[in-house]
């Protein structure tokens, strides 16, 4: 199909992917880049970084990694990517922690990784006039919002937020026709999902509640191309469940 009958093709488009380095972030910035996007990826970890830019189709591409919990990389970041089409914020933590353990140190690391950088980077790029006129921004939230998993009280809460957030800024970016929805993963085979089961979580059965299976970093990149492609022109201020059925039989309403 032609690009300019393709709406869901990204071709023309610069696309900020943070958490580029691993997981769903990773998948995210190289389907973006097959669907024709230009991509700026950030993530800690400068080699795997490295390691995602290479496996980028097309040109134009660029990468900076950057600590995004710190308004040092925040600024770095924001200072560097110029005018952007979309946004997908997939970076992100999760560290197990019974509610009777959590203190403020577990608190403040969880939220300033999963909460603060996402509102404070989009806050600043709003203020410097960085997202195109029609722009999508997305972020990547958790099926954990809904389900309340056990040991992850503070991790739900902080992608909690973002729903709220997401609600809100839908409204005051309406004006510039620049779009803000939220996707919420279920159980997707990501380095973050083996530590959660290499730190104590047993997830097997959960696995075997999820009718379609364990998914896969593609499942939530197809559904951000989606978001971030004109095809989602009249979405906004939308949360999209993708668990493979996990969470149907327990009456959810987002």
């Amino acid at each position: 199909m032609n690009a300019e009958r393709d709406p869901f093709s990204l071709e023309g488009k610069r696309i900020l992917v943070t958490g580029a380095s691993s997981g769903i972030g990773r998948q995210i910035a190289i389907s973006c880049s097959q669907m024709g996007a230009r991509i700026i990826m950030t993530g800690r970890d400068a080699t795997r970084l490295q390691a995602t830019y290479e496996e980028l189709e097309g040109q134009g591409h660029a990468q900076l990694a950057a600590d995004l919990a710190t308004q040092e990389g925040i600024d770095r970041l924001v200072g560097a990517c110029g005018v952007i089409d979309g946004l997908a914020h997939a970076a992100g933590m999760s560290k197990l922690a019974p509610f009777r353990m959590i203190g403020r140190a577990h608190l403040d690391e969880t939220f300033a990784a999963n909460t603060y950088a996402p509102m404070l980077l989009t806050r600043a790029l709003l203020a410097k006039k960085q997202v195109a006129q029609g722009g999508s921004l997305l972020f990547v939230a958790s099926i954990a919002s809904h389900i309340g998993p056990l040991a992850s009280g503070a991790y739900a809460a902080s992608k909690s937020a973002l729903l709220g957030m997401v609600r809100s800024l839908g409204m005051e970016v309406a004006k510039q026709g620049i779009r803000a929805n939220c996707l919420a993963p279920g159980y997707v085979r990501t380095p973050l999902l083996d530590g959660l089961q290499g730190s104590g979580g047993n997830m097997d059965h959960l696995f075997e509640l999820t009718p379609l299976g364990m998914g896969e970093p593609e499942d939530v990149a197809y559904a951000a191309v989606f978001y971030l492609s004109d095809a989602s022109r009249w979405v906004t201020r939308n949360y999209a469940i993708l668990d493979g059925g996990f969470s149907a039989p327990m009456d959810i309403y987002a």
